[in-house]
């Protein structure tokens, strides 16, 4: 059996991972697929915490879901974001997007 804190260290880096990619890249989808990380390493821990815990019985597994959720609900619109901004101006590269100035 795998202990807990493999799993917290598998997680840890992963959300690292995905925080380095969302503080350095400067592509828009580059950043949506960092965030993406990060959610699955949100996730990760919600399943191991379920799975070592005696207390819950299906918590970590909808708390998953929900996070699985709102990942699609962050894609798509994400990601419509990154179409409708491309075909304004463009460009993708976050530091480029001025879109508040009119």
């Amino acid at each position: 059996m795998v202990p807990l804190s493999r799993y917290l260290m598998f997680a840890a880096a992963l959300f690292s991972i995905g925080l380095f990619g969302v503080l350095v890249r400067r592509n828009a989808v580059a950043i949506l697929l960092g965030v993406e990380l990060m959610l699955n390493a949100v996730n990760i821990n919600l399943v191991a915490f379920w799975r070592y815990s005696d207390v819950f019985a299906m918590a970590g597994q909808v708390f998953a879901v929900i996070v699985f959720a709102v990942a699609a609900a962050e894609v798509s619109v994400g990601l419509a974001l990154v179409i409708s901004v491309y075909r304004r101006r463009n460009t993708v590269i976050a530091d480029d997007l001025d879109m508040l100035k009119f």
